[in-house]
């Protein structure tokens, strides 16, 4: 392990020397929930059928690393959310969901700096459309939930990449993006929180923690462990 270093108050950095350059990279992935956003989204739909701290503590476990199947992790969760209405997570995303402090500031930098903006999350399009919209991010990719008359059958649906958005899947939609973009993983960031964020993290160019789970921390090139995302930017300068 390297030895990593307090570059900045609650903010640590370990095998790099800051200041690095943003336009010496070309694509920046984000993981959504509590990278992007401040709530797990699966654990507050799930407040509305009365499970929610049986859903927290599978999340809290996939995100940990204590449970490696992330698939049949959240298949798990998805189908205790059987019979939550569409109205209710219209209420998560109005009443609950907030983009984490400095989000819009180190997409915009991102952006100006000529990066491609990537959105991978094992969370649900219903949510990731609309973060992706409202960050004017250039790609997403995540999972959809199967909903019957207005509400949630616990079914995921299948899509034309595979069936669900796991560690392995981000990493390759992050390999598959920067091919298509003709650069090398070396020239992306990967930003994220949880275990399944590790895989993508660990092929990419910079690897960013932020805010999170111990074993993620101990393997990021960058970890914000306070304050918002566009810390980031002291480390890495427009």
């Amino acid at each position: 392990m390297q030895h990593a270093t307090e570059f900045a108050p609650g903010l640590v950095v370990q095998g790099i020397t800051p200041p690095l350059r943003l336009a010496d990279y070309k694509l920046i992935a984000f993981d959504m929930d509590s990278t992007l956003i401040n709530i797990e989204c699966v654990d507050e739909i799930a407040d509305a059928a009365g499970r929610k701290a049986e859903v927290a503590a599978i999340t809290e476990a996939a995100m940990q690393g204590v449970i490696t199947d992330y698939k049949e992790s959240l298949r798990q969760r998805v189908a205790l959310l059987r019979g939550v209405t569409v109205r209710h997570m219209e209420q998560v995303f109005s009443e609950r969901l907030r983009l984490n402090p400095g989000a819009k500031e180190l997409v915009a930098a991102a952006k100006a700096a000529g990066l491609v903006t990537l959105l991978v999350s094992g969370g649900f399009t219903f949510f990731s459309d609309r973060v992706k919209a409202a960050l004017s991010i250039d790609f997403t990719r995540s999972n959809v939930l199967e909903v019957e008359g207005g509400v949630l059958t616990g079914r995921m649906v299948d899509q034309p990449w595979g069936d669900i958005c796991d560690g392995a899947e981000k990493r390759r939609t992050l390999l598959e993006v920067a091919s298509l973009m003709g650069i090398r993983p070396e020239q992306a960031i990967a930003v994220g929180d949880g275990a399944n964020d590790l895989p993508m993290m660990g092929v990419a160019g910079l690897s960013v923690a932020y805010h999170a789970k111990p074993a993620v921390r101990a393997q990021a090139q960058v970890a914000i462990n306070q304050g918002g995302l566009d810390r980031l930017l002291e480390v890495l300068r427009s």
